[in-house]
């Protein structure tokens, strides 16, 4: 045995126990050491990165004891619980189970009747169904027994265990088999609630997790009766006689109900045990430490992304945003204004005046503009978005790396590699431009998670509730990432369904159960605000973006223009703004995907998120599609979608943002597989030197070395550079000083507008705006509201004869011919405009803009606070 577990990233001692066999040993000198020995060897070439063995000595008269710990200091994963007297094997294991750490936790004789070798049939159970416990059995098709017992031994045995399973746990084929595997938080529960010290602790615990509704799962081993057993046939007629005795006492004891008792040195019914050793170590602190570094990794690389706005919040701005940061800041400002001033956070009337905005018909994400407010308010909405985008970005990071580690059960650094990928790909980074609604996605893996574990149907209940509460917190986040992950999901369940049947059926009731309680949670939460945003004032029933919203294939294997292989006139020759690079993975990323598929084919998690990325690619293409260097248009898988409702207001091409999530659990099981295979050909290597110094077989790691190679060549080319900042355009003087003041009657309703009026191409009056504290109202204005008899969804408020022309100019700098129309045109608008001032900031065709506002208003304007001023109260 050699030396403890390393953390297969950075080579230092992990601290999390991924597993914890125990072993009860009663009068096992002779064959304890070499079964010690077996267990810790096959460890040491397992997926498990950390784990211990735990040896319960239960009041041995021999040497057992003394074997035990020889071999714990030997092996410093191997930890020793002894008991002053024996008092049976369900007493050991209730030992040694609830002083274990293990995330999961296995349970074998010590005479290893059922080979060690056989954990990894058992794990791979509890991996691909999602059960809570796999049992080892000797009677389902498939098992091996390759010694049997005396003839009528094991016919006695049989009838026994028939017994058994029909008195306490039916559908159970083989209870008393030694070697079963667990969750390890539901087996510490398990094991702390039972009461009987004999064999009959096998079906105690199978008893209680029939109770608590946790799925079980029985799995055929090998088995070898092993000379010197200590079961003896009339053992079972014993275990009998404990059920029976368990049905007649009562039920008290809160010790041995309620949950486990974790401290050191105590047994979980309060009988003082020896204190191990090991009592002082801290498996789970430690890792949390390094969970926590990894959350502070990810918080550094969020960091770095966006450093080029911390110099200088309220001074730097994205260009690359196009106009969204001055959008989203308003957003933030506008909320905390509401909030702190106790009005209607659905509406605000400061743009798109007089008719106003329904912001819940607008991405504001309340679930975090609300919150924020007090920043807002205190250090203003360039703070507060920075904030949110840089610490959501790391929280989403740090949430994608958790769900891979808990449902992929991989290492650290390959969880660390696939949460990177899926929160720092091509489309992320490109919508951390502008749309925070697309960057701050941490509670979809939470939603995943629990969508999941309602599939496991283990608490159906609090599942469903929970899943109703974070589903309900993301609609106050952002719709369209939450019907995205949506998609991503069902697309998942079908090709899951396809290659396991079985535990699509298996899981359909808990599901659906689990659903039907979600939505009696989420829908009266959900339900004034979804009615507001569809139903209320400025609600809009749907945004149409025309053709050419979809990916061109070519989008799928170019790079980004912030990625370091990227080029930014390819990338906007491909996306319908920088903004919108909603593919861009590169070639060299698909390529080792690929790789990773076909390798690990054998796996239906592989097979079912294959499908998903690939069918994802192909709704990204939009309904139809060029094939690249041809004229052959095909029609895309979206067609079916595209005028349904929602998905008629999704831009097609993010439909590809799935992806990046999916490629990051495939990337994170083929660095993991990598990792495995590199500790086992080291391990080989270093039982192969030949005492000169040399390592024969050095050469064995070649392998999974290049194949690390190959990954970190894939996903260097999309490595991002930090956003593009600029210096951000000075308010004027007339704006920041509250010069404004005096022309404009906020108290009689009216408003300030600009020249031009601000649009989505020109939004820099809501910056005007945030910086006055929100103090007068703006006509126009960047935003989605409804327009016409149908109330279609448009980007900015409802175009007026006098905002188009004062556009016009704006870009062509050419004075139209004034006739009396356009005059009296001009007076109707400003005066439903209620408007006060008229301010024209210094811009690239300002003459062309004065001399026609002279001609529509028949007067000069004065200059005031570095722009020119109509004050409009003595009329037009």
């Amino acid at each position: 045995m050699t030396g403890a577990a390393v953390d297969a990233g950075t080579g230092a001692a992990t601290a999390e126990v991924e597993l914890t066999v125990v072993v009860p040993a009663y009068n096992e000198e002779q064959r304890l050491g070499p079964t010690l020995r077996a267990i810790a060897d096959h460890l040491q070439k397992s997926r498990f990165e950390n784990w211990e063995l735990i040896v319960v000595d239960d009041g041995s008269t021999d040497g057992t004891r003394a074997v035990a710990e020889a071999a714990a200091a030997e092996e410093p994963s191997v930890h020793v619980v002894a008991g002053d007297t024996n008092r049976g094997k369900g007493h050991a294991l209730r030992l040694g189970v609830c002083a274990s750490y293990g995330r999961r936790v296995l349970v074998t004789d010590a005479d290893l009747a059922t080979p060690i070798e056989e954990l990894d049939r058992l794990d791979e159970e509890l991996t691909r169904t999602g059960a809570t416990a796999a049992i080892g059995s000797r009677a389902l098709p498939g098992a091996s027994i390759e010694t049997h017992q005396h003839r009528a031994r094991e016919l006695l045995g049989r009838g026994g265990n028939f017994l058994i399973r029909a008195v306490a746990v039916p559908g159970i084929k083989d209870t008393q088999c030694g070697f079963k595997l667990f969750d390890g938080d539901r087996a510490r529960e398990a094991f702390a609630a039972t009461r009987v010290d004999g064999w009959a602790i096998d079906v105690e615990v199978l008893q209680y997790f029939r109770r608590q509704g946790w799925p079980l799962a029985e799995v055929p081993v090998r088995w070898a009766h092993q000379e010197g057993s200590k079961v003896r046939p009339r053992d079972y007629a014993g275990v009998l006689a404990e059920l029976a005795a368990l049905r007649v006492r009562s039920r008290g004891g809160r010790d041995r109900r309620g949950g486990r008792d974790r401290t050191p040195g105590r047994t979980p019914d309060r009988t003082p045990a020896r204190t191990p050793r090991w009592a002082d170590r801290t498996p789970r602190r430690q890792a949390r430490r390094r969970d926590l570094a990894v959350a502070g990794l990810f918080l550094l690389a969020a960091f770095l992304l966006q450093m080029g706005r911390w110099a200088d919040p309220g001074g730097r701005y994205l260009p690359d945003s196009l106009q969204d940061q001055n959008q989203w800041e308003w957003f933030f400002a506008v909320t905390a204004d509401n909030v702190l001033h106790l009005r209607n956070p659905l509406f605000t009337d400061l743009q798109g005046f007089p008719d106003g905005v329904n912001l819940m018909a607008n991405t504001v994400m309340l679930g975090l503009s609300v919150p924020f407010a007090p920043i807002t308010e205190l250090l203003g909405p360039a703070v507060s978005l920075s904030l949110v985008m840089t610490l959501g970005l790391a929280a989403t990071g740090y949430a994608w790396y958790w769900l891979i580690r808990r449902r992929l059960g991989v290492g650290r650094a390959a969880a660390v590699t696939g949460a990177a990928l899926a929160a720092f790909a091509p489309p992320m980074v490109s919508h951390a431009n502008a749309h925070p609604n697309f960057v701050v996605l941490f509670m979809l893996p939470l939603i995943v998670d629990r969508a999941l574990r309602l599939c496991e149907g283990t608490r159906v209940v609090r599942d469903g509730v929970l899943l109703g509460l974070f589903t309900a917190y993301q609609i106050f986040l952002g719709e369209e990432p939450l019907l995205l992950a949506a998609m991503g999901l069902l697309l998942f369940a079908l090709g899951y369904a396809a290659v396991r049947p079985d535990v699509a059926r298996a899981a359909l009731t808990p599901l659906a159960r689990g659903t039907g309680i979600a939505l009696a949670v989420f829908l009266p939460i959900v339900a004034f605000p979804l009615w507001w945003q569809f139903f209320g004032p400025g609600s809009y029933h749907s945004v149409l973006h025309g053709d050419g919203a979809g990916n061109s294939p070519l989008a799928l294997l170019s790079f980004a223009e912030r990625s370091l292989a990227g080029d930014r006139a390819t990338a906007d020759g491909l996306a319908l703004n920088i903004t919108e690079q909603n593919a861009f993975f590169g070639w060299p990323l698909l390529l080792l995907a690929f790789a990773i598929v076909v390798r690990m084919w054998g796996r239906p998690l592989v097979k079912a998120l294959a499908w998903t990325a690939l069918a994802a690619a192909l709704l990204s293409l939009g309904p139809k599609f060029r094939v690249p260097g041809t004229d052959t248009v095909l029609t895309g898988p979206w067609r079916a979608l595209a005028h349904q409702p929602l998905f008629e207001s999704v831009i097609e091409s993010r439909v590809a943002m799935v992806c990046a999530p999916v490629l990051g659990m495939l990337v994170a099981l083929g660095v993991h597989e990598l990792v495995r295979e590199l500790g086992r050909r080291r391990e080989e290597d270093g039982r192969g030197e030949d005492g000169r110094g040399e390592w024969p077989v050095r050469r064995g790691v070649a392998g999974p070395v290049a194949g690390l190679l190959a990954v970190a060549a894939a996903l260097l080319p999309i490595v991002p550079g930090p956003l593009h900042t600029v210096d951000r355009a000075k308010v004027p003087g007339f704006i920041a000083d509250g010069t404004w003041r005096r022309y404009v009657d906020t108290a009689a309703g009216e408003s300030l507008v600009p020249v031009p009026l601000p649009d989505p191409g020109a939004a820099e009056a809501l910056h005007w705006q945030t910086t006055a504290d929100l103090g007068f109202r703006l006509p126009g204005g960047y935003f989605n509201g409804p327009y016409g008899e149908d109330r279609r969804g448009i980007y900015g408020a409802v175009p007026r004869h006098t905002s188009n022309l004062l556009r016009e100019v704006a870009v062509s700098g050419r004075v139209p011919q004034l006739s009396k129309a356009w005059r009296e045109q001009a007076r109707a608008d400003l005066e439903f405009w209620r408007a006060g001032a008229l301010v024209l900031p210094p811009q690239r065709h300002t003459e062309a803009l004065r001399t026609t506002l002279e001609g529509l208003l028949g007067r000069q304007g004065t200059w005031i606070g570095g722009v020119l001023v109509w004050d409009l109260h003595g009329g037009s």
